[in-house]
């Protein structure tokens, strides 16, 4: 069963149509791409995953992370799967085309760009906070600091995807060993009685573990998320790579296992060397528990130095895959076609100029990066939940497919992926109602926007489209 669309009016523009809407192929190798998954979510490392704490305590908080971990991890799994058989820049998009139709197709797609426009437009608030903090050049967290990071990483895309993929491997690098060398500081001061000090509350089944109960467990779930929040935006990568088939699974399964290795050494070291109730609000957490009560420490300051540099690979990580689903979904027509139109560079201006405009918007306009994660994790959880959906589909109606890279544990593996995502939707409600709804919102404008324009509109030739629809003719003649 699809989610196909019935009033089938595609389109088939000429073959100019699509060189004008064409990426550079062959620009990212599995190390780049590596590089590139890191980099969507090192920043989750340095802040935020902290707030947590407050929501479940150390254990609630611990419990949350282990199974936002294992959702991502069979996700990942589902992924490579998918991406192998679909190498295109549609991702998501493209993998629940094929699987759900062009409904499924839209509704996955428009989820990932609600994640990946208001992502980096809460980055770059928090980076101009890193800024301000730090005292650097006398600027303060404001519209100048914003712009200039959109118009500087904007930019950088603009010259060449290979020079950007370079670019954000090196910051993402300074990032990661930044993180291992705060973790080697901390252990050495490491006392586990302050693990568990945040008070108790009378909540049900509350403890000394687990301060909120058993409730605060699935209300740290959009926290626990983020130490591994982007980084299934590696598959929108597959047109630029060399030997997609091989690389993309490679590079999903090597970015998880860092991420998990970085998650791990993050949360224990910060919670150890000052105890959670020190860290559990702060905006820098890995700094606050360096420096404890004291002044700032040689090793807080590059801490706080390397905070910066991973916001900025996240960032600059993030505004790359927000304009490969936008050029995907604009190609086929689900969106408006000019955006999909790429530079001599074979960079597609647009799709990376107006989420940019958008998010350096909001940035300037709300100053609340906070709310906008929590739109972005609304997003995220719904594509998550569609694209293990569409790995169960495909290997129940399409078994023969050609796999040249199979899942481990197969539909099961999807399956645990797509039930904790859906459990991981309904946390967001417990953590931001408003940014819930807010989500939602978005959801139903963009939805209006395909089922009464866009959806009869689309482009026949695009590879997502073309793909489906031989999929859709080998399956009549089957029935025939």
């Amino acid at each position: 069963m699809t989610l196909e669309d019935t009033d089938d009016s595609r389109t088939s523009p000429s073959d100019d149509y699509l060189k004008r809407r064409a990426l550079r192929r062959g620009s990212a190798g599995w190390l780049l791409l590596t590089g590139l998954g890191v980099g969507y979510v090192v920043s989750g490392d340095f802040s935020g995953w902290n707030i947590g704490l407050a929501k479940g305590g150390f254990g609630g908080l611990a419990i949350a992370t282990l199974l936002m971990g294992v959702m991502y991890a069979c996700l990942v799994f589902a992924l490579a799967e998918l991406s192998a058989i679909l190498p295109a820049a549609g991702g998501g998009y493209g993998f629940a085309r094929r699987a759900l139709g062009t409904w499924g197709g839209f509704l996955t797609g428009t989820a990932i760009l609600i994640e990946y426009i208001l992502a980096p437009a809460a980055i770059s608030i928090f980076i101009g906070d890193y800024v301000e903090s730090l005292g650097l050049f006398g600027l303060e967290s404001g519209w100048p600091v914003y712009l200039a990071c959109f118009v500087v990483f904007i930019g950088i895309h603009l010259w060449g995807v290979g020079e950007a993929l370079r670019f954000s491997l090196i910051v993402t690098a300074i990032a990661v060993a930044a993180l291992l060398i705060f973790a080697v500081g901390a252990f050495t001061e490491f006392r586990g009685g302050g693990l568990d000090d945040i008070p108790v509350t009378d909540a049900f089944g509350a403890n000394a573990w687990l301060p909120f109960g058993l409730l605060g467990i699935w209300a740290a779930f959009p926290f626990g998320m983020w130490f591994f929040l982007g980084v299934e935006g590696v598959p929108l990568a597959a047109e630029e790579a060399k030997d997609p088939v091989r690389s993309m699974p490679r590079a999903l399964s090597l970015s998880m296992f860092i991420l998990v290795v970085l998650a791990v050494v993050t949360f224990f070291a910060s919670t150890g060397v000052r105890g959670s109730a020190a860290i559990q609000d702060a905006g820098n957490p890995l700094v606050v528990a360096l420096q404890g009560d004291g002044g700032p420490t040689a090793l807080s300051r590059f801490v706080n130095y390397a905070g910066l540099a991973g916001l900025v690979a996240s960032f600059f990580s993030l505004i790359y895959a927000g304009s490969r689903q936008l050029f995907a979904l604009s190609r086929a027509g689900y969106l408006p076609r000019f955006l999909s139109l790429t530079s001599r560079r074979k960079s597609p201006y647009l799709g990376l100029l107006i989420p940019g405009a958008i998010g350096f918007a909001l940035a300037a306009g709300t100053g609340n990066g906070a709310r906008m994660l929590n739109i972005a994790v609304f997003g995220a959880t719904i594509s998550y939940a569609l694209m293990a959906l569409s790995h169960i589909v495909l290997r129940r109606r399409e078994p023969d497919l050609p796999r040249p890279y199979r899942t481990p544990g197969g539909v099961l593996t999807s399956s645990v992926a797509f039930v904790l995502a859906l459990s991981a939707l309904v946390a967001t409600f417990l953590v931001d109602k408003d940014a819930a709804f807010i989500a939602l919102g978005v959801y139903v404008v963009a939805l209006a926007y395909f089922a009464f324009y866009s959806r009869h509109r689309l482009v026949a030739n695009a590879p997502e489209e073309e793909f489906a629809a031989l999929a859709a003719a080998e399956a009549e003649l089957e029935r025939n």
